[in-house]
């Protein structure tokens, strides 16, 4: 995968797959630099991970990855996909659904470094307004039963929306996973005509949030909710009182029948100072292609919440553990080319802790743990060099 990886430099003399597999070591790792990688390249590791070849510079990285082939990278992701679906490593979620969760995610933001993709917001200060410039993206991720792929990214670009991206995003996803998803699962903002019109015209089912109280179709079922009587789920110290009602047809654009489902959650919480229990409320309420003939009413519910697996646990974690929201070079190309090759480390490093690991490992050591002794690698081979064990 990494040898089928090219950039569009005339003459390097160093070439691709060096800058690729020094890049892959340095996100695996978690160095979150690439002058802190550069600091090893006299590290025996690198003799033979590179089989002889020197470690790029960070100048030469990053210079290599603003014209890298990003779609490169992508089918290496794709790959990864392909294996694990063929060794029967991913299963249906919810419902018996594999889900696809599309969400978008501000990167950085900077009031004095910019490029030609970036976007622009006024900030309003004491001293006077600013400009700040900023990179969005948008994500898809795989949810499968106990496990998620990230599959691929796609930038916000100047006068777009987050949803415009989103759909040039779920294209190209489509195109190059067609059977890997069922459903589509995204926030209140893609509760559009036009989102869900792509979804169906795919035969792929749509759930996103609904809490847009301008809409006919909310007020319709606000209506109809307090006319019937809630299905009461208990799912640990949450007690779910659920509506679901088919049949919709306040959402004409859309162009055919719709779901409302909604949630009044109850969750028992025990302070851990003095033991004092307190109860939380919250409101969800999604619309959705599905019908209840399909899936019940708790996995559309658990699907909905699905979605914040996403920003919870996988964004978060690529965020402060992988550094994938550090600028190793201030170009488009090179911002999603790091991010791409993040999410390659990020499949690559949990498969191996899921598949390769037994069980008694698995939970008996974080996966913070494995990322040190990966990392432990490189700095260990130098140390061992220059002040051998004696015997």
């Amino acid at each position: 995968m990494i040898e089928a990886i090219k950039d569009s430099r005339p003459r390097p003399q160093i070439k691709t797959p060096e800058v690729i597999k020094g890049a892959l070591v340095m996100a695996l790792s978690r160095m979150g630099s690439l002058n802190a990688l550069e600091q090893t390249k006299g590290n025996l590791f690198w003799k033979r991970w590179l089989a002889g070849e020197k470690l790029p510079s960070a100048d030469t990285m990053g210079r290599a990855f603003a014209v890298i082939n990003r779609d490169a990278i992508r089918e290496a992701l794709r790959h990864i996909y392909s294996r694990l679906k063929r060794n029967k490593v991913l299963k249906p979620a919810f419902g018996g659904l594999f889900a696809l969760i599309v969400d978008g995610h501000e990167s950085h933001a900077s009031y004095l470094r910019c490029c030609k993709e970036c976007l622009t917001r006024t900030i309003h200060t004491t001293k006077g307004d600013k400009i700040q410039y900023y990179h969005r993206n948008v994500t898809a991720v795989l949810l499968a039963k106990d496990f998620l792929v990230l599959l691929d990214l796609e930038p916000q670009r100047p006068g777009d929306d987050e949803v415009a991206a989103a759909m040039r995003l779920t294209e190209r996803v489509l195109r190059n996973y067609p059977r890997a998803f069922d459903l589509i699962i995204a926030d209140g903002l893609y509760t559009r005509p036009n989102f869900f019109k792509l979804a169906s015209d795919h035969g792929k089912e749509v759930l996103t949030v609904l809490k847009d109280e301008r809409r006919d179709l909310l007020q319709d079922a606000r209506g109809l909710f307090n006319s019937e009587k809630p299905t009461v789920i208990q799912s640990g110290c949450t007690q779910r009182q659920c509506w679901d009602i088919e049949h919709f047809h306040s959402w004409p654009q859309v162009g055919r029948e719709v779901r409302v489902v909604r949630s009044l959650e109850t969750t028992t919480i025990r302070r851990q100072i003095g033991g004092e229990e307190k109860q939380e409320t919250s409101d969800w309420m999604w619309v959705t292609t599905l019908s209840r003939q399909k899936v019940c009413t708790e996995d559309v519910v658990n699907l909905g919440h699905g979605r914040w697996d996403i920003e919870n646990k996988e964004l978060n974690e690529l965020v402060n553990s992988w550094h994938a929201d550090h600028v190793y070079k201030h170009d488009p190309v090179a911002i999603e080319a790091f991010w791409l090759l993040t999410m390659l480390a990020y499949n690559l490093f949990h498969a191996f802790i899921n598949l390769n690991l037994k069980p008694k490992l698995r939970y008996k050591y974080t996966c913070l743990h494995w990322s040190r002794v990966i990392a432990a690698e490189i700095y260990y081979l130098e140390v061992h060099y220059l002040s051998p064990v004696p015997t």
